[in-house]
């Protein structure tokens, strides 16, 4: 294809999956979850250009800056520069707000406190509640967020490694609203490769970061990465088959119903568990930083 119709044929299927699966209403206001990578803000010009034609919905960019020295910095200035040019409202919080540390503090107490969590799932448990209170703060009716087909083919295998049913069942384009306190989430970019996100921003002029996060090479989402690359390289297809398969196998699975959401008794958020895994992890090393700094001081 030329970059036009490349680009027509990426906004198209964005649009189509957000029909299949009804994720807006009309008078919807929606958080998108921008990091400043190229899915984010491809998937902000996309929702922007489809906005356009709903006059009653609106768009609002939620940006969470977890703390990364030499890293991040650049990811806020492209997401403030991208909502600047398409004029679009952004709310930016902090790991250093929301918990009382950065991202690479923690991840310093995590490696002398030994602590079997990577520091990429570590901040991927810190990161959803941040953007789910963010986005209940701004008291938007649904939260985007830029999860290509790589991502949910990712997650998938990680979850059936990992023997964790409850969360297989959950990973779906639009997440039911299941409790008062969790913001619907939707992923309109679920059926788009991460290789055709990069390209899309490429031919259309979109600046993103393009350095990879320090951290993505510790978790066990990379190996996963890896091993579905090679497999698509070599069986072209392999990622949307396996994600078509997980669909059918989804809308068979009863049990989604039964998975009871309680809110946390340590911090009150909902969870499936009685201590939500944010406050399981966050106070081990809370307690390990209060006594680093204590020391310190002493």
């Amino acid at each position: 294809m030329c970059k036009k119709c490349f680009v027509e044929s990426i906004d198209r299927k964005v649009r189509r999956t957000i029909t299949k699966f009804n994720m807006f209403s009309r008078d919807d206001k929606i958080g998108v979850a921008l990091s400043g990578g190229k899915d984010s803000v491809s998937l902000l010009h996309i929702l922007s250009k489809i906005e356009k034609r709903f006059t009653r919905s609106r768009i609002v960019a939620l940006t969470i800056d977890e703390g990364i020295e030499g890293y991040r910095k650049e990811a806020i200035d492209i997401s403030r520069d991208c909502c600047k040019t398409l004029g679009i409202d952004q709310t930016i919080s902090s790991f250093e707000e929301i918990y009382g540390h950065s991202l690479d503090e923690m991840v310093e107490a995590m490696q002398q406190q030994k602590s079997n969590l990577s520091s990429c799932a570590f901040c991927g448990i810190l990161r959803r509640r941040a953007l789910n209170t963010l986005a209940r703060e701004e008291r938007v009716d649904k939260l985007a967020t830029a999860h290509n087909l790589d991502d949910e083919t990712q997650t998938i295998l990680l979850n059936v490694i990992n023997g964790d049913i409850d969360r297989l069942v959950r990973t779906k384009p639009k997440l039911r609203g299941i409790h008062p306190k969790f913001v619907q989430r939707v992923k309109p970019l679920c059926d788009i490769l991460e290789k055709e996100t990069t390209l899309y921003a490429y031919v259309t002029g979109i600046r993103f970061q393009e350095a990879v996060c320090p951290y993505r090479g510790t978790s066990m989402r990379q190996e996963i990465r890896e091993i579905l690359n090679s497999l698509e390289t070599s069986h072209p297809g392999i990622k949307f088959n396996l994600a078509r398969l997980f669909e059918r196998l989804r809308l068979k699975m009863k049990e989604e119903t039964n998975v009871p959401i309680k809110e946390c008794v340590g911090c009150g958020e909902p969870s499936s568990l009685r201590l939500c895994k944010t406050c399981a992890e966050f106070s081990k090393l809370e307690n390990f930083l209060k006594q680093r700094e204590a020391y310190i001081r002493s």
